[in-house]
């Protein structure tokens, strides 16, 4: 009988990989806390949070009980013209925790749904208004928002996209801050919104994952945040990975004064165990598609919209988020993070180390510059498989983004690793 390695070989189409050579997948049977169990007995810690979504742990009773409960109750049902409890608990839930602006959720199924819903709501309010000159929409170079159509045009443009590029619509790009530029980026921000034409700007707050975990400045957002508002654009947060905890705070957004429209959530938010998406928006977004007329209605769904079970989920998950355990967890992986980036900073083989909250991203000098299709990228992932450490590096640069769960056993092992691949590489090098 064919093993299940066999059967996906035969059948399945794995994602962000080149199936013709890529090595044999982890063929995973059981999960439990920050703990991967694979087919062959071997164990993984699962440093990336299963692509960051896992923020409490695989198998959690509280979130496991609270599914379960659902399922007795109401499974999934119609979300137009319908409603159920726990989408009501859930949305009330976020409101509150959410600066006073916001006031409406619209559910959708994942982040990529929930960037085209905040999309979609920034270009028809204008078109609601009637001011159909508002019909440009600011972007920053190296962001990722997702990988359907609206929201890999106001992503990265290349490598990833390269085939679709010429059904995208435009988009103003500007560049990617650091200290050197941000008075140039401001300033071009502010002539792009002085022509009237802007509907809205959408970025990742603080990090962008997927071109590296660059990070930058809270006060650089702040101050852009805040001249998109002066012009009348609306500003949208994609905290689809930035929230639930990972900067430090519940929500990227807690670090600026200067908060957006409308804001993505996704990922962490049934605790890493079942599909949602969320587009929360202010009560003036929500009130330009209030009319007699039904074509002004925010005409977008999904099957799923809504889907008791994982709103279920997620109220359970915003449970545990309440309790004192899990802020002093993120506290202690922030304080573990900071004292083991500060261990590695001066390390030749270390281009650069950042760190916000829970994520500790190092980028290795290659010498042959960064990329996400670094030769080294493989190697890397390798070397952490062969020690029980599942990672997922974006190129040259390898991250952890652990569960809150994770001990502080584990995350010695994890930095021990590092610091063993940094030799590694440094004596590499010197024999070359």
């Amino acid at each position: 009988m064919d093993s299940l390695l066999e059967k996906d070989k035969s059948y399945v189409w794995h994602p962000f990989t080149q199936m013709a050579i890529a090595p044999d997948p982890l063929v995973i049977t059981r999960a439990k806390d920050a703990v991967l169990y694979s087919e062959d007995g071997k164990s993984y810690l699962d440093v990336n949070s299963s692509w960051w979504v896992n923020v409490h742990g695989h198998a959690n009773e509280h979130i496991r009980k609270a599914i379960n409960d659902q399922f007795i109750k109401v499974d999934h049902c119609i979300f137009a013209g319908a409603t159920h409890e726990k989408a009501i608990e859930l949305s009330e839930r976020i409101i509150k925790k959410l600066p006073n602006n916001f006031q409406k959720v619209f559910f959708s199924d994942d982040g990529s749904t929930s960037v085209e819903v905040a999309i979609k709501m920034a270009f028809q309010y204008w078109s609601n208004k009637n001011r159909l000159e508002k019909k440009r929409i600011l972007a920053m170079e190296g962001a990722y928002h997702g990988d359907t159509f609206g929201a890999m045009s106001v992503g990265q443009r290349g490598y990833f996209n390269e085939p679709f590029e010429h059904f995208f619509f435009d988009v103003d790009f500007i560049e990617f801050p650091d200290k050197k530029n941000e008075a140039n980026i401001l300033n071009k921000a502010e002539s792009l919104f002085q022509t009237g034409e802007f509907a809205g700007m959408i970025i990742e707050p603080l990090i962008q994952g997927s071109s590296g975990m660059r990070m930058y400045s809270a006060e650089f957002l702040d101050e852009l945040t805040g001249l998109a508002k002066k012009h009348g654009v609306l500003v949208i947060f994609d905290e689809v990975m930035t929230a639930w905890g990972r900067t430090g705070k519940l929500f990227a957004m807690e670090h600026c004064n200067n908060i957006p429209d409308i804001v993505c959530l996704s990922k962490g938010l049934t605790g890493g165990v079942l599909p949602l998406g969320l587009t929360v928006s202010t009560q003036e977004i929500f009130d330009a598609f209030l009319s007699e007329d039904r074509l002004k209605a925010l005409l977008h769904g999904h099957s799923f919209t809504g889907n008791a079970l994982a709103c279920a989920a997620a109220c359970a998950s915003l449970d545990i988020f309440e309790r004192d355990e899990t802020l002093q967890n993120i506290q202690r992986i922030t304080s573990r993070h900071k004292v083991y980036a500060d261990s590695i900073t001066e390390n030749q083989m270390v281009k650069e180390v950042r760190q916000l909250g829970t994520i500790l991203a190092i980028e290795i000098e290659t010498g042959e510059g960064s990329g996400y299709f670094s030769s080294i990228r493989d190697e890397v992932y390798n070397f952490f498989i062969e020690r029980g450490i599942l990672l997922r590096p974006l190129g040259n640069i390898y991250f952890f983004n652990p569960p809150y769960c994770i001990s502080d056993e584990q995350l010695s092992a994890v930095y021990s690793a590092s610091d063993e691949l940094l030799r590694n590489l440094k004596d590499k090098r010197e024999l070359n």
